[in-house]
């Protein structure tokens, strides 16, 4: 599933210019001799098609703290790609449907070798609209998963939290249901298995007045640790806050340990050294998790390097693994996923 327009979220520039700066040449030279290029060059691209998928969510999702209700499930445009031996890879494009289907050609009758190494990823920054379904057809054709061709032996097995309890104790606008509905929604996921709730907050950034928005941020984060003590509790908070802000609605919930607080407001040094501040002086043991929305990858790095942050959250969709990999030995990282529906690279303390 696709989170807002993550997909979107980061300026194609900035990543090309950031990843792929002095190392597309070396690895157009190179890749011949690697080892799985061989089994690769039997394939030729034969057929790229593109089609819709529906994403059914199992209620209503309904606001965050920017944005009116998300709905039952996004539409998500897909590729195909088969070769002429055969093997087919597919996977959710990275950018546009239109940007893809204006490259497709570049890619009809090429060999598999000549467009994806195993050892970096998609050769060249034009084509990276296909990335991730190059790397699915190029484990299928190698007979290896993903996170194989990515360097592991074994796939990391983590956590899932629920990532779908909005506002919808908002809901319906001339009949709200209150935070029982809140209670509701995450008895149906502990039902399911989850045991990990990210909760949405900020009403009182746009859909409340502040203090009221506040405190209704408050009692559902209190209530929702109370129902589910054996749970863990996250909360988004999508910037809708100001650091001051935010730092109020800690206060207001210091009985309940938070796992993780993502994105309260949009991330600066002077807003994370505050926060940062307050948390260590409370003795808050908590996960600052930002990096999603708008991602500037410089000044990210910089809030890692000066420990201002924990977990690097710009979306694997939002980079493409091609990127990441290039990425993830510079920041020294691991990864981990966060979720089905957007995977993410977290840095641990």
């Amino acid at each position: 599933m696709k989170r807002r327009t993550f997909i979107q979220a980061l300026n194609f520039g900035i990543a090309s210019a950031t990843l792929y700066k002095g190392y597309a040449n070396e690895i157009l030279f190179s890749s011949d001799a690697e080892p799985g290029n061989k089994v690769l060059s039997y394939h030729k691209i034969k057929d790229i098609r593109f089609s819709t998928v529906k994403m059914n969510y199992p209620r209503l999702v309904g606001k965050n703290a920017r944005l009116d209700l998300h709905g039952y499930g996004p539409d998500v445009e897909i590729c195909v790609i088969r070769t002429d031996q055969g093997a087919m890879g597919w996977t959710s494009l990275r950018g546009s449907r239109r940007e893809a289907e204006q490259i497709s050609g570049e890619l009809i009758g090429k060999k598999m070798s000549d467009l994806f190494s195993p050892k970096v990823g998609t050769l060249l920054q034009t084509h990276i609209p296909f990335d991730m379904a190059l790397h699915d057809l190029a484990g299928v054709i190698l007979n290896k998963p993903v996170y194989e061709i990515l360097g592991r032996k074994d796939p990391i097995i983590t956590d899932y939290y629920s990532g779908m309890i909005y506002f919808d104790d908002l809901e319906p606008a001339d009949r709200p249901s209150g935070i029982d509905r809140i209670l509701e929604e995450c008895q149906y996921d502990y039902g399911v298995g989850y045991r990990q709730f990210k909760l949405k907050i900020g009403r009182g950034h746009k859909w409340m007045p502040f203090s009221k928005g506040l405190q209704r941020d408050i009692e559902v984060t209190k209530a929702v640790a109370e129902a589910f003590p054996d749970c863990r509790i996250l909360v988004d908070g999508n910037n809708g806050f100001t650091s001051d802000q935010f730092i109020q609605y800690l206060k207001g919930i210091p009985m309940v340990n938070l796992f993780w607080i993502e994105e309260p407001f949009h991330e600066t040094v002077v807003d994370y050294q505050k926060l940062s501040g307050f948390i260590k002086s409370e003795g808050i043991n908590t996960l600052l998790a930002d990096g999603e929305a708008d991602p500037d990858q410089n000044l990210l790095r910089t809030l890692f390097e000066k420990k201002l942050l924990d977990v690097h959250l710009t979306d694997i969709e939002g980079l493409g693994f091609t990127n990441w990999r290039n990425l993830m030995p510079k920041w020294n990282c691991n990864l981990k996923v966060e979720t089905f529906y957007a995977a993410n690279f977290c840095f641990d303390r």
